[in-house]
């Protein structure tokens, strides 16, 4: 929120952060596979802060957030249990909150373990200077496990489909040629090997595409993204997947933004350095990109919009991002409102 001040001449700027105040306990776990830390800062005691380490035992940490008299919020750096501990410890305290390990940039200063790093994280939430990751208790979340065992998957087939033709390559072969007789015995062997991989590879893919196209037809809000152009049932199921809830972004250019479809401007002395790019969803971007080249070499209204930007003089280039992006703010609005996509003059 923005003012201006006659006095000083100048424009005030009030910026409104992540806040947890209110709360008896401030509460902060380090978590692995073997220990779990944990920091505790009571509101009438705030230059006192509780240390203590145990080993890992989800029900035992349950039982002392449980007996905690009072309000508590507790933080958890982002993992991949993390998820598992929000759901597990999620009736356990008043608030619980997973935080963005990367901007938690005191946690690399100094000497570290899992006891200081608890510490440092438990004042951090005590100052409210930690940004929150979004997690919820919605079924979608199962799709995430979908869509990420699916990424591995086709990321493992295209490793091993590049080593077979490498390998054939090396041995004078295009990737369509089969083993053969006069092939020596390690190069039949081989092959064979990787032949079998590739098919029980294209087996499985085919397996998760049946599943996504199911669930594309039991699910409205996927029936709703499949209907934008350049969307189809994979990259529904992976939009839907990322996004969990289009209302934890505040406008369109918020959900552009963690599409890694839109730059931050750097500013100092109201001079501008150039651009700085957020960090991003790789998977939605990857999505969008592609999206926009199906829209592109189609016929549809964001064809039109795409011609309609080139004969404005803008490149190639340029003009299949604005598409992407167009296709983003498109799919977020069908996701906030759960209607379907209707053309109309973009």
């Amino acid at each position: 929120m923005a003012k201006y001040s006659k006095k000083n001449n100048v424009k005030e700027t009030t910026q409104v952060v992540n806040s947890y105040t209110g709360y008896d306990h401030y509460i902060a776990v380090d978590w692995s596979q073997k220990t779990m830390a944990i920091a505790r800062i009571h509101s009438t005691q705030k230059d006192k802060i509780r240390l203590a380490e145990y080993e890992s035992d989800v029900k035992t940490l349950q039982r002392m957030l449980r007996e905690l008299k009072g309000t508590s919020v507790l933080v958890l750096e982002e993992s991949s249990p993390a998820h598992w501990l929000y759901i597990k410890l999620h009736d356990s305290v008043t608030k619980i909150v997973v935080c963005d390990p990367y901007v938690n940039k005191s946690l690399s200063i100094g000497p570290k373990n899992d006891r200081i790093d608890a510490e440092k994280l438990c004042r951090l939430l005590y100052n409210g200077m930690i940004r929150e990751i979004y997690h919820s208790l919605e079924k979608v979340h199962e799709l995430r496990k979908y869509v990420s065992s699916y990424i591995d998957l086709v990321k493992m087939g295209v490793r091993l489909q590049n080593q077979n033709a490498g390998f054939l390559a090396q041995e004078g072969k295009t990737k369509h040629q089969k083993v053969a007789e006069s092939d020596t015995e390690a190069s039949r062997f081989i092959i064979q090997r990787l032949e079998e991989a590739i098919e029980l590879y294209q087996k499985q893919k085919d397996e998760y595409v049946t599943l996504f196209g199911s669930l594309c037809k039991k699910n409205s809000m996927l029936k709703n993204l499949c209907s934008i152009p350049g969307i189809a049932e994979i990259s529904a199921v992976k939009i839907w997947a990322t996004m969990i809830e289009p209302r934890r972004f505040k406008t369109a250019n918020k959900y552009l933004a963690y599409c890694g479809l839109v730059n931050y401007k750097r500013e100092s002395g109201g001079r501008v350095y150039g651009v700085r790019r957020p960090r991003f969803s790789r998977v939605l971007k990857e999505v969008y990109k592609t999206a926009a080249i199906v829209v592109i070499n189609g016929q549809n209204p964001l064809r039109s919009y795409y011609d309609g930007l080139i004969e404005k003089g803008h490149s190639e280039h340029n003009a299949r991002h604005a598409v992407a992006r167009q296709i983003a703010k498109i799919s977020y609005g069908v996701a906030k409102t759960g209607t379907k996509y209707q053309a109309k003059d973009t």
